[in-house]
């Protein structure tokens, strides 16, 4: 059950706000816009692929005006009272999603210790080159766990989102989680560390046009 790095989720309230929030904070302007019916949220996507982290990429998300209510909890949080009042203050890292080759028995491995990463639902987004589909983890309550440091799991079926990527300039460098049980902290993909903390979260160093930029899921 090898975990890898798929993608790290930056919220937002607004998908414009997420789009200035990469210009002012990377240095960079993001992808076309992608939408995800089963979830009615939205999204920008950019490469951050580099050497021990091959087909790794950014997500900023938010929540989708224009599209039907998905009729559930949204993933991520992102129904959240709490979460969309830290949003207030700009987007933020709130997140990770660990890729997989099987993703349900994953989720049943960690069920026998004690947690409880969800439904393992089938998604999918229209793009340019094609349909992307995919296998995700997502709670009933749309819960992220241990502020966004329990990675959510997905098992891409097909293309991946890399693939029809071109270099975005910003590359990862480091990801750090806090405060996840020792089971499961023995568990996470090579290159990510844990340290034993009183508050959960995560942080990630990113190399970008204007310099080393720290992401960091914690704080008000």
């Amino acid at each position: 059950m090898v975990l890898q790095l798929d993608h790290l989720v930056v919220a937002a309230r607004t998908l414009a706000e997420g789009r200035r929030w990469c210009v002012d904070t990377l240095g960079v302007v993001p992808g076309a816009v992608g939408q995800h019916p089963l979830m009615g949220t939205h999204n920008h996507v950019l490469d951050l692929s580099a050497p021990g982290w091959e087909r790794a990429y950014l997500e900023v998300i938010a929540i989708d005006p224009e599209a039907a209510a998905p009729g559930r909890r949204r993933w991520f949080d992102l129904d959240d009272p709490s979460l969309q009042a830290r949003l207030a203050a700009g987007p933020r890292l709130v997140h990770w999603v660990a890729r997989c080759a099987d993703v349900r028995a994953v989720v049943v491995a960690w069920g026998q210790a004690g947690v409880d990463r969800g439904k393992v639902l089938a998604a999918e987004r229209a793009t340019p080159g094609g349909l992307l589909r995919w296998a995700i983890s997502v709670r009933d309550d749309g819960q992220r766990l241990f502020d966004g440091a329990l990675p959510t799991l997905i098992e891409w079926q097909g293309a991946h989102p890399c693939d029809g990527m071109p270099p975005s300039g910003v590359q990862i460098d480091a990801l750090s989680v806090a405060g996840l049980p020792l089971s499961l902290a023995g568990q996470l993909p090579a290159g990510v560390s844990h340290a034993a903390a009183a508050a959960p979260g995560l942080s990630a160093t990113l190399r970008t046009p204007r310099g080393p930029v720290v992401l960091s899921s914690h704080g008000a």
